[in-house]
């Protein structure tokens, strides 16, 4: 049986429409990345550039991603069996490609593990499902609470109503927000200067 108040938010959620991030989060791309067969993302950060970077596991192999700017910068699209997925090690992990070859990296999605859910300046990443089984992304900067109207502290940015989410969360460095569905990765980014330490 459901509480009057879990109808309440359960209404709240139904009603919140998908809508941009605020500022100064911006989408890496117009559009998601396109990846068949998703099963996990994880992230870690290029030698040379520091850019925050997404590695993504799926049924075609491996690839990493520039998290800001989408470019995609290494791909194996015929992994060793024996850890093209994360659940052959017990840390969740996949050998690292391109610059990150010889660096494992933690994949967080259909076997398990997550993302960070908040920033070290507090953004919060939360998923809701008010019509299971499909999900939504909530970012907010109100710890979670997600009072008042979306669009003051709290934002319904992703809306998963066409495939399954894999994961959804920020990159350690807290400069990257990532949803990834079985179908597609979408990547919003901010600049250094807005974090505050």
């Amino acid at each position: 049986m459901i509480t009057e108040y879990q109808q309440r938010l359960r209404e709240r959620y139904l009603a919140a429409p998908v809508m941009p991030a605020p500022t100064p989060w911006q989408p890496v791309l117009d559009r998601g990345i396109p990846i068949g067969g998703l099963l996990g993302i994880g992230f870690a950060v290029h030698p040379d550039t520091g850019h925050d970077l997404v590695m993504v596991v799926s049924s075609d192999g491996h690839g990493l991603f520039d998290a800001v700017t989408g470019d995609k910068i290494a791909r194996d699209r015929d992994p060793d069996p024996a850890t093209s997925t994360p659940d052959a090690h017990p840390d969740l992990t996949c050998p690292g490609l391109g610059p990150l070859a010889g660096t494992p990296v933690r994949i967080a999605g259909l076997f398990g593990g997550g993302l960070h859910s908040t920033t070290p300046d507090g953004w919060t990443l939360d998923i809701v499902s008010p019509e299971w089984p499909h999900d939504r992304v909530i970012l907010s900067t109100d710890g979670g609470v997600h009072k008042g109207p979306p669009g003051g502290t709290w934002w319904h940015v992703f809306h998963s109503e066409y495939s399954e989410l894999r994961a959804a969360g920020f990159s350690p460095s807290g400069r990257t927000l990532a949803v990834a569905t079985s179908s597609d990765l979408a990547l919003w980014t901010r600049p250094e200067h807005h974090i505050k330490g």
